[in-house]
């Protein structure tokens, strides 16, 4: 099976990081964290947007995004077991390649992607096509996880098999809470 990843909050739990960044920025005491990280799960823009930030916030926040080091964001439980048994993993991501690719290994899991489609590579932002139909001519893609709604778009009008990661938004093909209960929800085609 080759798989299309999503990088943030499907790969590795970073938003819990995004989401203390973002409350150090707004320094609201009325926002609740689950507020932030609810709002973040939709897209950063959507996040900036419902709560009013100004330019100078965003760029703050962007900033202090890009400063996490490696060590800050850790892969969510199991999932390397899943990357293990793929016979390709590709990445879609917004994130700038070589953030991503710092990240993986310095969590020593770069080994298992095959390519990738970063935010610096030029191709418009998801739920735009264009990425996902990139990679699926070049590895054809069996199954894309994705932790929003945005991230399975682009697959579902492409055909592909989707996977929404610890979300329960109607249109996915299939729901995975944990990585260790992959083989028992993701069925073979």
């Amino acid at each position: 099976m080759n798989i299309l990843w999503d990088f943030d909050g499907t790969l590795f739990d970073t938003y819990p990081a995004y989401t203390a960044i973002v409350r150090g920025v707004m320094n609201d005491k009325k926002v609740s964290d689950e507020e932030i990280f609810c709002q973040l799960k939709v897209s950063f823009s959507d996040a900036f947007q419902h709560f009013k930030l100004n330019e100078e916030q965003i760029k703050t926040i962007r900033m202090r995004a890009r400063q996490l080091r490696p060590n800050d964001l850790k892969p969510f439980p199991d999932v390397e077991q899943v990357l293990k048994q793929a016979d390709k993993n590709v990445i879609m991501t917004h994130k700038e390649r070589d953030d991503v690719l710092s990240i993986l290994t310095f969590h020593k899991l770069d080994g298992y992607f095959t390519d990738m489609v970063a935010g610096d590579d030029g191709y418009p932002r998801k739920p735009h096509t264009a990425s996902y139909e990139f990679l699926h001519e070049k590895h054809k893609v069996d199954l894309a996880i994705g932790d929003r709604k945005i991230d399975i778009l682009p697959a579902k009008k492409l055909g592909i098999r989707t996977c929404l990661f610890q979300n329960e938004t109607p249109g996915a093909d299939y729901y995975l809470n944990h990585y260790r209960d992959f083989n028992k929800t993701i069925k073979p085609y």
